[in-house]
């Protein structure tokens, strides 16, 4: 019997810490809202889906600059705010966000899911298998926050796990998802917050941002690796009037992330 893929316009998902900054600071969870929606997304439907994945320490390699576990990074503000932030600035139909582990059969109703600090993620060799079938269904996988050579190369360890016959490959700079609803000149390098007081944009050594991805047979990309940017950060720290300069990184974060949605559920 044939397996069915997730419908273009059907159900879509999206998935306490932060990152080089000290864990008193926690932001409200109050997002910033834009003018009026827009409705070229009607009929969509979306939720954040934040991925409970299996981590190795030796992987961290010392570098570990956060709270708690790293799959819980930025939550919950991060997912509170992007939620808001999607259902005000578009039409999409917005779910409350939840936390799934990939064997969780809940997964499948919900084909957009999201990985933090994944330079830290161990798949078991079950993960390997329901993450392939997961998105050679159709579902979309965002990889977020992540940075420098050490952690891409666990990464890429690990979706070649995944699609052993597949390259990861940058998406070009003409690539319809940078027009699909914000229009957006080149991939942005949003500061985590402690880069941003640091007064840098970049971390790890990972100095120029990169949007990588792994496509199906058909061209639709599979997975959003956000690579040296902290997309979450600029969600989770949105509001906070502390940090006025950090606004324009707020910006960045919420356009491109809208966009990587929107494209992700029309294709």
């Amino acid at each position: 019997m044939n397996t069915p893929r997730f419908g273009r316009l059907g159900v879509a998902a999206f998935t306490l810490g932060v990152a080089m900054v000290v864990p008193a600071l926690q932001p409200p969870v109050d997002a910033q809202l834009p003018n009026a929606p827009d409705d070229r997304s009607a009929g969509l439907q979306w939720r954040f889906v934040r991925v409970k994945y299996h981590y190795s320490v030796e992987a961290m390699r010392g570098q570990q600059d956060f709270f708690g576990e790293p799959w819980y990074i930025d939550a919950p503000a991060a997912e509170q705010n992007l939620s808001r932030r999607v259902k005000t600035a578009t039409a999409i139909h917005v779910e409350d966000p939840i936390v799934l582990a990939l064997d969780d059969p809940r997964l499948f109703q919900n084909p957009w899911i999201y990985f933090v600090e994944p330079g830290n993620l161990k798949m078991t060799d079950g993960d390997v298998a329901i993450l392939r079938e997961f998105l050679l269904r159709g579902g979309t996988a965002m990889f977020d926050d992540f940075h420098g050579p050490l952690e891409w190369e666990n990464l890429a360890k690990e979706l070649k796990r995944v699609f052993p016959d597949r390259e990861i490959v940058e998406v070009p700079k003409d690539h319809p998802l940078f027009s699909c609803f914000y229009r957006i000149d080149g991939y942005p390098q949003v500061a985590g917050l402690g880069s941003f007081l640091a007064g840098r944009t970049w971390e790890k050594g990972g100095f120029v941002a990169h949007l990588r991805t792994i496509f199906d047979d058909s061209g639709r990309p599979m997975v959003y690796i956000n690579w040296n940017t902290d997309m979450g950060d600029g969600w989770e720290w949105s509001n906070v009037e502390e940090y006025p300069g950090y606004i324009k990184f707020t910006g960045m974060a919420y356009r491109m992330a809208i966009n990587e949605i929107v494209y992700a559920l029309t294709h």
